[in-house]
């Protein structure tokens, strides 16, 4: 393979929705209080310095969670553990494209993201 082909290959990898970036910018932005920063391929919406909400590289949502919600939020299908280098991240949910595609549900996820988030202590 080519420089050129794995080049490409890695941009398809970290491309995340900005469709769906859009989308969600439309539910945070009158906060007053939100960052953005490109991590993990995707795009974070961070609330005093704790990411609240991101758009996936791999498609849908990562969404932060109170840690003792997250497995009656579970349904086995569109909302999983998000999982990083195979380890399972406690308080981190993957929400499937699906799902987010209904503008109500998106903006169910993104406030519940947002109001952990808010909650913590504020980063420097």
């Amino acid at each position: 393979m080519d420089w050129r082909t794995m080049a490409w290959r890695i941009l398809a990898l970290m491309a995340y929705d900005t469709e769906l970036a859009e989308r969600v910018r439309e539910l945070v932005y009158p906060r007053g209080d939100i960052d953005e920063k490109k991590m993990f391929g995707g795009l974070a919406f961070l609330v005093g310095g704790n990411m609240a909400v991101a758009v996936s590289g791999k498609g849908g949502l990562l969404v932060r969670v109170e840690p003792a919600e997250s497995e009656t939020l579970v349904d086995g299908a569109a909302v999983a553990p998000m999982t990083m280098g195979g380890r399972e991240m406690t308080g981190w949910l993957r929400v499937a494209p699906d799902l987010v595609a209904d503008d109500a549900v998106l903006r169910e996820w993104v406030e519940r993201g947002v109001t952990f988030a808010a909650a913590l202590p504020r980063k420097r």
